[in-house]
């Protein structure tokens, strides 16, 4: 029973009960902006002592086993707590002005932010499956908090319904390669030979599934546009940012340890659904005139990119998938810092809405151009460096083709893209022919808009900082 092991989750704990506690303690008609400070303040404590717990030598484990502490698992904890943080700071004004339920807000984000972390450290399927259920049952209550939102309501219920679905699949997965391995164990079952039986590969490809549908993989995306577009706009950020990090945290974790002996039969699947991904996601992501439900189907080609570096099967594919994932969420801080102010200031996230920023706020339509330029891979964002790492991680082991097929479909997306800055720039809206209405961007906003542009353009510009960081973590999980 080694607490050190989870002194991260032990600490996110402490900090949701005290906003728990704060929040009732509060008078009901007060404002829960300081909840929002406290909660800030806290993950950045949390966060420097994260920073701080990387090791060389043997990790640290809990509970026999089931929980391991490793640098791999540190690392998407770190990227949680970056992605929460943001989140908590640019919703200020929105969870006041939108939001019934505001002191709650923050006790379920830190409620999702255990599951992920209890995800990127399981060692086994039954704690995976309790972190993966925690953090997405607080996403089920926080995609419905918008309470003046029929939209909101809707999305909630497709999210459960088709969530619930999708975790009795994995659950009959895990039971059939726990039948088959006899034990749930990562490390026991990539040992034992009987997976390779009907049975195990039966519940390898139920539990991938399972995983698919919370990595909004197609064909089992048909929740996320919806969810997306639905959700209160902040909670669309942490579904594109921190639940997809957190699913290819536990799913690299399941195929390189607990499925590494079937990789002749997982490897041409991977390739064969990142395609799909990348060129399905992009082409529907064109119609679109929603921005958020753009963005939906944005990052399911996103999800596609990372797949092909999984396929890479090798510690240069995980450290382009870890790069990758980690200036994503910088881009989609940016995206979604701007369409949460345009949301809560118009009413809306479509086109429509979004017409003529550049002369009401250049600032945030400046940021939300970089975001979706880092997006599209273009240089000197640090998506370009990302789609370089894992295209050359492809090349290497063979995907020529995979690879080919993400830099052509990078290319369409500067289209979709594109026609958002078009009508930031070029169009003006009819209420601002007589001159431009300024946004108030609050000053929390303004910095996490800030940060998240200098971060975007600086890993763009010198990569090394972040990839020493990733290959040093990739080659400690694959040794």
């Amino acid at each position: 029973m080694n607490f050190e092991a989870v002194s991260t989750e032990i600490e996110i704990l402490v900090l949701m009960l005290g906003t728990l506690l704060m929040d009732l303690l509060l008078p009901k008609t007060a404002s829960r902006r300081s909840v929002g400070y406290v909660t800030a303040t806290g993950l950045v404590v949390i966060l420097a002592a994260a920073i701080s717990r990387y090791h060389v030598g043997d990790s640290p484990t809990f509970f026999a086993g089931l929980f391991i502490a490793d640098n791999y698992a540190l690392f998407f904890k770190q990227m949680f707590l970056l992605a929460i943080l943001f989140a908590v700071l640019f919703s200020f004004d929105y969870v006041e002005k939108c939001l019934q339920y505001r002191g709650e807000f923050y006790t379920l984000l830190l409620s999702a932010l255990v599951g992920m972390c209890v995800l990127s450290s399981a060692n086994d399927f039954l704690t995976a499956f309790v972190g993966l259920e925690l953090m997405t049952i607080s996403f089920y209550i926080m995609v419905g908090m918008r309470m003046d939102s029929a939209a909101s309501s809707e999305a909630a219920v497709k999210y459960l319904v088709i969530g619930a679905g999708s975790t009795a699949v994995l659950l009959y997965g895990i039971s059939l390669v726990y039948g088959a391995g006899g034990s749930l164990l990562f490390v026991e079952i990539c040992r034992n030979i009987h997976l390779f039986y009907a049975a195990g590969l039966v519940g390898a490809v139920l539990v991938m599934i399972g995983l698919f549908f919370k990595l909004s993989v197609i064909p089992f995306h048909m929740w996320a546009p919806d969810v997306y577009q639905g959700a209160p706009t902040p909670v669309t950020a942490l579904l594109a940012m921190a639940s997809k990090a957190a699913g290819i945290a536990v799913f690299m974790r399941v195929l390189y340890t607990a499925f590494l002996f079937l990789g002749q039969y997982w490897l041409p699947l991977l390739s064969f659904f990142a395609a799909l991904c990348m060129i399905g996601g992009n082409l529907m992501a064109i119609r679109q005139t929603d921005i958020k439900r753009m963005l939906a189907y944005s990052s399911i080609a996103q999800a596609g990119y990372m797949i092909a570096g999984m396929a890479a099967a090798d510690y240069a594919g995980m450290k382009a998938v870890m790069f990758y994932a980690m200036l994503y969420v910088f881009a989609n801080v940016g995206a979604f810092a701007v369409l949460t102010v345009v949301d809560a200031e118009r009413g809306g996230t479509t086109h429509r809405h979004i017409t003529g920023l550049a002369q009401s706020s250049p600032l945030l339509a400046a940021v939300m151009t970089v975001s979706l330029l880092s997006m599209a891979g273009i240089p000197p964002t640090a998506g370009f460096a990302g789609k370089i790492y894992i295209f050359t991680a492809a090349v290497d082991q063979g995907y020529l083709w995979l690879a080919f097929i993400g830099f052509v479909m990078s290319m369409i997306s500067v289209y979709y893209y594109l026609l958002v800055a078009k009508a930031m720039y070029r169009d003006l809206a009819p209420e601002e022919e007589s001159g431009a209405t300024p946004l108030h961007v609050p000053a929390f906003l303004r910095l996490t808009v800030l940060v998240s542009v200098a971060a975007t353009l600086s890993i763009g510009i010198c990569p090394e900082f972040l990839a020493n960081i990733t290959n040093v973590v990739a080659q400690t999980f694959m040794r």
